[in-house]
């Protein structure tokens, strides 16, 4: 068993089993079914969030490998359960019983898993996982999943903003492993950034575990160890006589910006050219401008203005309309931590279970005082209707377990005047995909750069006006009709009629 003073707390942390990345309530509620003999019941839990972030439009799916990884590894290890057997209740008995320990030692996943494929604009109430199988497997998987979307669908999207707002042809670079949350934190943040349209990381860890370009420049340490700061550019340039990137700004900006010249003529004279000079302080489109204009009277038209400082996706729109001639943007503390919004909010509801008898599905439903936060029962699936170009037009919530009615109507769960008759014959594609069967992994996940090139594809297939950052337009989402007037009814059934 993992003793609380280890010395030992990375390897004691990221261990083969991570079955224990639960909260403890989703334990007590696994023992609680099983001490009902409720286990095995076959349930229906749906992933999803509720409102798009940053204010924003649309997300960008991620999370989706991570998942898989852990499913497949998901058990109970013997020192797992002697973790587990040690914990007390508030009286100091065991919390535990041995023969929970027993059934979670001989625990083998089952569930079948749908969802929607990394790299996939997503919006508000749609299913981004949908996992059906026992329910106390099921129940065990919240937290774990949970924490494996939410956090990288964030920054995916936070990137994918940050990427609309440099353009197509602009450099994005993460740099935000020293601000990051942790170790896994940074590592899951720099994946996450780059499959939403980064070009690379300053995380080299990140560079060997998921095959990102690793990029970099020199701190104003390197400067100041040196007699004065065209001297150590001299060296950074003899270290790195194709790659050098010279911070310019640790005494005076121009005035650094002439000494890197002045350093870049000298490696002309050898064969080899200054690649780009970075900003990290100061009036960013002032400084860029007047930098661009001396690196091009000095003949260094093709050397790269680099620029860093709290950079987001609002802040590059206005460096942009300010004329600023920055082509590559490092972008850190506001990227990985998703500075303006720092979670995504999604939630995992159960929407389904199997009647006592095995004849049918009973369908659920949270209710709530909010309609935003009021569950859509069914065993949902998203189709995407799509134009004659593949442009989205319109997403339709359904239940599968429900046949769909010759003519299809879409209506907004928040807005029932909002309603959209589907034409005929309309092309779409269903979103949730299978990836576990019987837990076992049916399909084989796109590579990294894979989802990356699908994610921009994705994202550019939206309408201009769902992108935007300020007051988006938002995108048609909506339950099927015969689904939307279930769930009404649902809804009075379950909540009791108030005297006035």
């Amino acid at each position: 068993m993992t003793s609380a003073s280890s010395t030992r707390p990375l390897a004691d942390v990221y261990a083969s089993s991570l079955s224990l990345l639960t909260d403890l309530y989703q334990l007590t509620m696994a023992y609680g079914y099983w001490k009902q003999g409720l286990q095995d019941r076959e349930a229906v839990f749906h992933l999803y969030f509720r409102r798009p972030p940053f204010e924003g439009g649309y997300a960008v799916c991620a999370g989706l490998a991570y998942v898989a990884d852990w499913l497949e590894t998901l058990h109970f290890t013997e020192d797992d359960l002697a973790y587990l057997g040690s914990l007390r209740g508030s009286k100091g008995a065991v919390l535990f019983e041995p023969g929970f320990l027993e059934y979670l030692r001989q625990l083998k996943f089952t569930c079948d898993v749908d969802a929607i494929a990394e790299g996939t604009v997503v919006f508000a109430n749609e299913p981004l996982i949908r996992v059906k199988g026992p329910l106390l497997q099921a129940q065990l998987l919240e937290t774990a999943l949970l924490t494996l979307v939410n956090f990288q669908t964030l920054i995916a999207t936070k990137a994918a903003r940050i990427r609309e707002a440099a353009g197509p042809s602009d450099q994005i670079l993460e740099f935000g492993l020293r601000r990051a949350q942790g170790i896994d934190g940074g590592l899951s943040a720099s994946r996450a950034a780059y499959l939403g349209g980064a070009d690379g990381t300053s995380n080299v860890l990140a560079g060997q575990k998921f095959g990102i370009p690793v990029r970099g420049t020199h701190a104003h340490s390197w400067v100041m160890s040196f007699e004065d700061e065209e001297a150590a550019f001299a060296a950074y340039a003899d270290a790195f006589p194709d790659d050098s990137v010279f911070l310019v700004d640790t005494y005076d900006t121009l005035e650094g910006v002439r000494h890197a010249i002045a350093v870049a003529r000298r490696m002309r004279e050898q064969g080899h050219e200054l690649a780009g000079i970075r900003l990290d302080s100061g009036d960013l489109a002032y400084l860029s401008r007047e930098a661009r204009a001396l690196l091009n009277e000095a003949g260094f038209p093709n050397t790269r203005i680099v620029a860093s400082n709290d950079l987001d996706e609002n802040l590059i729109t206005s460096l942009k309309l300010q004329g600023a001639q920055i082509d590559t943007w490092g972008i850190g503390t506001k990227l990985v931590t998703a500075y303006d919004q720092p979670a995504l909010g999604g939630v995992y509801k159960l929407a389904a279970l199997r009647k006592a008898d095995d004849s049918d599905w009973e369908f659920t439903i949270k209710l709530s005082e909010q309609l935003a936060k009021t569950s859509i029962p069914g065993i949902l699936q998203v189709r995407r209707f799509v134009s004659e170009k593949g442009q989205p037009r319109a997403d339709m919530l359904y239940n599968t377990a429900a046949p769909l009615p010759d003519k299809l109507e879409i209506i907004d769960p928040q807005d029932i005047t909002r309603r959209r008759a589907v034409r005929a014959n309309s092309d779409y594609r269903e979103l949730l995909e299978p990836i576990f069967r019987a837990g076992q992994r049916v399909c084989e996940l796109p590579t990294l750069e894979e989802i990356r090139q699908y994610a921009q594809r994705e994202v550019h297939s939206l309408d201009p006006s769902i992108r935007r950052f300020l007051n988006p337009h938002t995108y048609p989402v909506g339950l099927e009709a015969s689904l939307h007037h279930f769930r009404t009814d649902l809804i009075l059934e379950k909540r009791p009629l108030r005297p006035a």
